[in-house]
């Protein structure tokens, strides 16, 4: 079973202008991500997917491998859509986000090994267990329910499920890395916004509203996706602690 990772990146962002290609211990983020995805084993190929030729270059440059994709995607499974239309033999879709410079390979390897063993499972994806309040009542970490099976109830951006009796559940926040059996994703891609995926904004809101399972991955794993100069700056600092080891 052939299995690709696909990083979509675009030049722009409202709160860190330029992102991928913001410098990360000497070498620009995105190559940085391509660099970890790289080291999963089970993927036969690392492509960034971006609309803006400086990404491009800067990836080529540091012996990565970039595709150009077309200027108008709305959002970014419309980008790996576009990729995945061209790799007719891949059976699995990875999805790395370019702002996930510490993404463990391991779990990139775990999230493919889910469709190995489980033939009808059509997306994954991964959550880490929250135990900071300040980190629950934040909008920006989505949160995740999950049933018995660790198949996905729900996703918000509000406290789910509601402490009424504290301690009672533990809170999941999703971390936004996700695999596709590559028919569904291109499927994914051409549905319709659902009424939910609006209000909350959460595109993944879109397969639960058609009735389709998203399997979770959880994983002790923590996270730093670099949304603003304090990211680049922690970043930073555990790429340096980790080279001078």
């Amino acid at each position: 079973m052939k299995s690709i990772c696909v990083i979509p990146a675009r030049y722009s962002s409202t709160r860190l202008p330029g992102k991928p290609l913001k410098d990360i211990f000497g070498r620009p983020m995105i190559c940085r991500v391509w660099e970890r995805a790289s080291k999963a084993q089970s993927v036969a190929e690392v492509i960034v997917a971006t609309d803006d030729e400086r990404i491009l270059h800067a990836v080529e440059k540091n012996f990565g491998k970039a595709m150009m994709t077309r200027a108008d995607h709305k959002t970014g499974t419309d980008r790996l859509a576009e990729v995945a239309e061209k790799f007719t033999d891949a059976e699995v879709i990875v999805n790395v986000q370019g702002d996930e410079p510490l993404i463990e390979p391991n779990l990139i390897d775990e999230l493919v090994a889910l469709f190995v063993s489980d033939k009808n499972l059509q997306m994954a994806t991964v959550a880490t267990e929250l135990t900071e309040a300040e980190e629950m009542k934040n909008p920006n970490n989505v949160k995740v329910v999950l049933d018995k099976n660790n198949n996905a109830l729900y996703f918000s951006r509000s406290l789910i499920p509601y402490p009424r009796n504290a301690g009672k559940s533990k809170i999941f926040k999703h971390i936004g890395i996700y695999a596709y059996r590559r028919n569904f994703l291109l499927d994914y891609a051409k549905m319709e916004p659902t009424p939910l995926e609006k209000s909350e904004s959460l595109e993944q809101l879109r397969a639960l509203e058609n009735g389709f399972k998203i399997r979770v991955i959880k994983s002790a794993c923590k996270f730093i996706g670099v949304d603003t100069e304090e990211d680049l700056k922690l970043v930073n600092e555990i790429y340096r602690r980790e080279e001078t080891l």
